[in-house]
């Protein structure tokens, strides 16, 4: 059997329960293969010359983990510039956010050159390398360029953009250009692909061939959607331990009067977390039997808050937050409950299962798993109802939700409205059929699925 190395900018120890769902699916397949989990370790040394740095190797069970520090420039070019500033705001669709400070780009480039230096002579011949997410898009050409002749796989776990959008990045065609030394090019979403093969169509001059290969710049790769999802028996178990059912019982009691409307985001520009506040608001003007009746919990976990645009947001959030406790709010009932920190995973699933109605509404998302996650833990019994941006990746699975445009405030609301009025039969029918989509593609799918296909793009 191969071994799997998996390259990301981070590095998670697959044996720890705080590891995540990717880390432990992953960590299936590391373990069964012994693999090699190879990354940033998340220390930023203040001295040190850019692009050079020490490999520190331990043994994580059978799988081995290896990592890098950064040094300062390194980190603030590569991590915080580049990848943060210029391609996350662009593949969110936010070029007013993006940063194209000219040298960001030199720094993406030596981190990801070093990545591959360090990488190589631990490499076996018969290993199949999984690189992930933005951070890395050069790695392969970096890897092909010292004579690496593996299998490699690219999964991009944010948004593709549209190819206008893309073509505003400074050297777009050579960021693009390097995604074709891989073998695999998988993505969220069959909207990421559409985006992908219409921008190697119109800079690339691309030919689409059988078996979704696509031929430009001179080489040929498989490029498909693998819509990632979550460990469903995990989050179930999870579901039903004990601070999840106190945290449930607890909120129960405490809103018995009350329906309850829960968000949980990262304070992100892309989360549309104070277009979410608008239209609740909205609800609350439009619909005035819901005062007094519903309450808005929203958890907004603290996001690179030195950064301007999350300072800023931060700071619209609260204003809009008290506007609506400050003109709706009773003594006896606060409208939103805002919360800006974060708040424990176990307990996550409680808040979940106690809410009548989950608000999952960024303006642009690759996936996003917490859609996934409210629908697991709901009640089949007695489920609430998942409202979901149609921007989503998710959006593309999650049929059976009420999709919304979260541009659209007055729409937001009414659709709220109509899942606060949602009769059991029907929100029983929408929860059985999600479920079970979501059981199907969970993320031991989602791993075995791409592998597969790894395993077959040289063929």
């Amino acid at each position: 059997m191969s071994r799997l190395v998996v390259i990301s900018n981070r590095v998670a120890d697959p044996r720890k329960p705080a590891a995540g769902g990717l880390a432990v699916a992953l960590g299936e397949a590391l373990n069964k293969t012994g693999g090699l989990w190879f990354g940033w370790s998340g220390t930023v040394t203040e001295d040190g010359a850019p692009g050079e740095t020490e490999l520190h190797m331990r043994q994580a069970g059978p799988v081995t983990l290896a990592t890098v520090d950064l040094c300062r420039e390194d980190h603030d070019t590569y991590y915080h510039g580049y990848s943060n500033s210029v391609l996350w705001p662009v593949f969110h669709y936010r070029l007013d956010l993006a940063d194209f400070d000219a040298s960001y780009i030199a720094g993406y480039r030596r981190v990801n050159q070093m990545f591959a230096r360090k990488l190589m002579p631990l490499l076996r011949d018969d290993d199949i390398i999984w690189v992930h997410d933005y951070h890395l898009i050069p790695l392969a050409a970096e890897l092909r360029a010292m004579g690496c002749k593996h299998r490699i796989g690219f999964f991009l776990h944010i948004p593709m953009p549209p190819p206008l959008i893309m073509a505003a990045i400074p050297q777009h065609e050579w960021l693009m250009r390097s995604l074709f030394a891989y073998d695999l090019v998988g993505l969220q979403s069959e909207a990421d692909v559409a985006h992908f093969t219409h921008y190697v169509r119109n800079e690339g001059s691309a030919e689409e061939l059988e078996n979704k290969r696509v031929r430009a710049f001179g080489a040929t790769v498989v490029v498909r959607a693998f819509p990632i999802g979550i460990d469903v028996d995990e989050f179930t178990r999870l579901t039903h331990a004990s601070d999840a059912m106190d945290t449930f019982l607890g909120m129960r009691a405490e809103y018995s009067r009350r329906r309850l409307l829960l968000g949980i985001d990262r304070l992100d520009y892309s989360k549309g977390i104070p277009h979410r506040v608008r239209a609740f608001r909205e609800l609350l003007d439009r619909y005035p039997e819901n005062r007094d009746s519903a309450t808005m919990i929203m958890i907004a976990s603290p996001s690179r808050d030195d950064v301007h645009a999350y300072a800023d947001l931060r700071q619209e959030l609260e204003g809009l937050c008290g506007s609506v406790n400050g003109d709706y709010g009773e003594l006896d009932w606060m409208p939103v409950r805002y919360i800006h920190r974060m708040v424990a995973r176990r307990r996550v699933p409680g808040l979940c299962r106690a809410a009548a109605v989950g608000l999952v509404t960024p303006l642009r998302d690759g996936m996003n798993l917490v859609a996934k996650e409210f629908v697991v833990a709901q009640d089949p019994d007695d489920p609430g109802v998942l409202v979901l941006s149609r921007f989503a990746g998710a959006a593309e699975q999650l049929k059976e939700a009420l999709l919304v445009n979260p541009y659209d405030t007055a729409g937001m609301a009414s659709s709220i409205q109509q899942a606060l009025q949602m009769p059991l039969a029907e929100r029983k029918a929408r929860h059985q059929q999600l479920m079970a989509r979501i059981r199907e593609h969970d993320v031991h799918w989602w791993r075995k699925t791409f592998l597969e296909a790894l395993e077959k793009s040289q063929e």
